[in-house]
């Protein structure tokens, strides 16, 4: 049986990175009531450059509406994770705020989350799973995360690069493999690594419009009929639950 876990990062109030996702989703659950999907949210999504810049953060605590649409999922079918604070570094660039940070730095920045979960009361929705912005994490980043009470990182896999050439992994630096640390790799991000089942498949998609991988009527149909042609061989997973926890792909 082969173990699937789908996950939309970006989730937050930011207009055009909104929960209207959501909306692909419950047509998933209508076909496979039993399907998992992992959230991955910024706690104050901001992007300072470009056509999608905004003046101000979308800090999680102003919006109460998108906080309690968050609360309000079932919870047998979406695990909520963390996703960075700004997701970026504001006025430098949109996407890198865990790249480069030293331990210390680290360690304020999940502290800062996770404040603003508790601020927002989702403390018992958040489940302790991590996904860096844009996939990279620098080696103190790494320990911090675990010391500071998260216990599974969802990243990119050694080795791969996507159509656009970053090579993701590379920030990791290897401490990711070390064995004291939870870590589950993404295996299939549309359109850039097609869909492909495998003993552990991780299929990544996003919820802002702007992204080639966003979460769409027509990447969510392929979706589906993938997961139909699959059915027979496939058992739905949240990240972490039951799924190798150290699957190096």
């Amino acid at each position: 049986m082969n173990r699937v876990n789908i996950s939309i990062d970006d989730v937050s109030p930011h207009p055009q990175s909104s929960t209207k996702v959501l909306d692909r989703c419950f047509e998933l659950i209508s076909v496979f009531p039993d399907i998992k999907f992992t959230l991955f949210i910024p706690c104050a999504y901001w992007r300072t450059i470009g056509s999608t810049a905004t003046n101000y953060p979308f800090l999680l605590t102003d919006y109460s509406n998108f906080c309690e649409k968050i609360q309000q999922l079932p919870s047998d079918i979406f695990q909520i994770g963390y996703h960075g604070y700004y997701h970026g570094i504001p006025g430098i660039n949109n996407n890198d705020e865990f790249a480069d940070l030293n331990y210390h730095q680290a360690v304020e920045k999940f502290t800062l989350m996770m404040k603003t979960v508790r601020d927002c009361h989702l403390q018992d929705i958040f489940a302790p799973i991590f996904r860096p912005p844009a996939w990279r994490m620098s080696p103190e980043s790494i320990r911090a995360s675990f010391h500071c009470g998260i216990k599974h990182l969802a990243l990119f896999p050694i080795g791969l690069k996507e159509s656009h050439g970053f090579l993701h992994a590379e920030s990791y630096k290897g401490v990711d493999k070390q064995e004291e640390y939870n870590v589950s790799y993404a295996s299939c991000f549309p359109p850039f690594k097609e869909l492909k089942l495998e003993p552990q498949t991780s299929i990544v998609y996003h919820a802002c419009e702007w992204d080639k991988n966003y979460f769409s009527k027509s990447l969510s149909k392929n979706l589906e009929l993938f997961l139909l042609s699959k059915k027979e061989d496939l058992e739905f997973n949240f990240i972490g639950d039951d799924m190798i926890k150290t699957v190096k792909i």
